[in-house]
């Protein structure tokens, strides 16, 4: 048996797995090569971190997953398999990562056509999310669909510049941790060979998904409930013709029914061609009841990339991680509301710096206990919402096809929080009687909270140049102290003890609109906030404060001064 060379992080998945460590050894090691593995293998990647990805999969994933979005009848839906949709928060995680091709690639969601079973007759037509143009604090404000295939591709290409390439063919057979590190032992497979070998790590990531061995072998339970009553079959179906429109078109009646998403091998919208023949497919067997597996296995063979037979789960697991191998993405949920995907993204990014910090020395390990903590509740909150769009669909009270698919900005995740992690300080929260309010909830502008999501500023001048919080200021390597005072000279006592942090902060000053410029400090970056609109989103006003936002977006601290700065850093350095 041959022993690979130790890793920081090993990411494992079927799509993938992660390992990670030292650099000597692969600092974390990741199990899965799917969207949420990659999101965290690039996360550690910028942060330093040496990453190793397996996967089960000879090759990259072919068709689309994650239907993002779909509605059905009591019994069977007939679906094309559909495109991810992104929401806005997710989006945001792409473009710290560095990856805006995502949502350059990414289309707008279509609007939904509903039709008689037998008949091209529109019967309705209606939006499935409504319309927001970006704001100052929201850049990202419109959800787009894009494949998961798409999504890892790009992510993939930005993972192999900083050296990292997915291993493909490799599968994870088992693991075995202490407190040195994880040992995972993985087969290879290539042509008519199978070899073993062992891989060292610091920590081990499974976005292997709800089946995967390494939740398996951790022994997380499952909570929750499977709605047996429910078959969904979804197909990622390649028709040899292309199809005139791009809308959603589901049939009207409700068992059973069926809906495709007409889309191109690659990403944009078919181009024209028969559409009839489609439709007198899809309605030969919604008319047919449920198809048999033998029509199953046809579509597969000559006309479908991926398909699967699917009962809504809703479940959980009972916490995110144990020791030092942990899951992303591996919770199931209801397949309404597209919040799968978009739910391990944010997992992800919320590990990652985590184990950054971790392995590099500059916080304890158990500030890693805390990704359970404030992941958990969001899950469980999402688990509610997913449900009752479920129950909109299916249930009993089942209502519209046009009210059951719509899509309102709760999804968005703009206002998840983590407002009653231990490792967040707000100083001004309780004096202001704010009410608490639930992990997965509306955002609202007109409070700020420590845990929230932090805002985006643009129209803040550095000299000559113009920059925005969002594209020049916050990333995924690295705490930002912004400094809010009314000038420099009373900002330069909490610039220099924001010193003592700088191997995990960045210090930003931000001055009011009124300040001159040309203004410096020798260890921060000085910006004017010439627009207003830095000191109208984090609601300061004439008295100095510090905003400290950590490396996944997150508002980690709101504190008045120096005192505040030293328990923020306290709960992360010594928590």
């Amino acid at each position: 048996m041959a022993t690979s060379t130790s890793t920081e992080v090993l990411i494992v998945r079927v799509y993938s797995q992660i390992l990670c460590g030292p650099l000597l050894t692969p600092q974390c090691n990741k199990v899965g090569a799917g969207p949420v593995g990659h999101v965290a293998a690039l996360a550690l990647l910028r942060s330093g971190l040496s990453v190793r990805i397996i996967e089960k999969a000879g090759g990259p994933q072919q068709g689309q997953r994650g239907s993002g979005n779909w509605v059905s009848g009591a019994r069977l839906a007939v679906l094309q398999r559909m495109l991810t949709a992104a929401c806005p928060r997710t989006l945001e995680v792409y473009h710290f990562l560095g990856a805006p091709e995502i949502n350059r690639e990414g289309t707008l969601i279509p609007r939904i056509q509903t039709h008689v079973i037998g008949s091209l007759d529109v019967l309705s037509e209606a939006p499935m999310t409504p319309h927001f143009e970006p704001t100052p604090d929201i850049p990202f404000l419109t959800p787009k669909i894009i494949g998961q295939n798409n999504v890892a591709r790009i992510l993939a290409s930005h993972i192999q510049k900083l050296g990292c390439n997915v291993e493909y063919g490799t599968e994870l057979v088992s693991f075995e941790q202490d407190g040195d590190g994880v040992v995972a032992h993985v087969k290879t497979s290539g042509g008519d060979k199978e070899t073993s070998s062992t891989i060292k790590a610091q920590y081990l990531i499974g976005t292997d998904g709800a089946r995967g061995i390494v939740r398996k072998q951790l022994g997380l339970t499952f909570l929750g409930e499977t709605r047996d009553t429910i078959r969904v079959l979804t197909g990622d179906i390649r028709f040899k013709f292309l199809i005139r429109i791009s809308h959603l078109r589901p049939t009207y009646e409700r068992a059973p029914s069926s809906m495709c998403r007409p889309w191109s091998p690659t990403r944009r919208r078919c181009s024209p061609s028969s559409e009839k023949r489609l439709m007198t497919r899809l309605r030969s067997w919604s008319s047919s009841g449920s198809p048999s597996s033998g029509e199953c296995r046809v579509v597969r063979e000559s006309h479908c990339g991926t398909n699967h037979l699917e009962r809504p789960n809703i479940r959980m697991v009972d916490k995110f991680g144990e020791g030092r191998v942990f899951v992303a993405g591996g919770n199931v949920h209801s397949p309404t509301g597209g919040q799968g995907l978009n739910s391990g993204v944010q997992d992800a990014f919320n590990l990652a710096w985590k184990i950054a910090l971790v392995s590099k020395g500059l916080a304890p390990s158990s500030l890693l206990d805390t990704y359970t903590t404030e992941r958990l509740p969001v899950i469980a909150n999402m688990l509610n919402i997913t449900t009752g769009i479920l129950d909109k669909t299916f249930g009993p009270n089942r209502q519209s096809i046009e009210s059951a698919m719509e899509r309102g900005r709760l999804l968005y995740m703009l206002g998840v929080n983590y407002r009653t992690s231990p490792i967040v300080l707000d100083e001004f929260a309780a004096a202001a009687g704010i009410a608490p309010v639930p992990p997965y909830t509306l955002d609202r502008s007109d409070e700020l909270v420590a845990g929230d999501r932090a805002p985006d500023a643009p129209g803040l001048v550095e000299g000559n140049a113009t920059v925005t919080l969002f594209d020049d200021v916050f990333g995924p390597t690295h705490h930002t102290a912004l400094v809010f005072s009314p000038d420099v000279q009373t900002a330069v006592e909490l610039v220099r003890l924001l010193e003592a942090y700088a191997a995990i902060a960045r210090t930003v000053v931000v001055l009011p609109a009124a300040t001159s410029g040309g203004a410096s400090i020798a260890s921060a970056r000085v910006l004017v906030d010439k627009e207003g609109y830095a000191h109208n989103h984090y609601l300061v006003k004439d008295e100095p404060r510090v905003v400290i936002v950590r490396p996944d977006g997150v508002v980690g601290a709101i504190v008045a001064g120096s005192s505040g700065v030293q328990k923020y850093f306290g709960l992360i350095q010594g928590y």
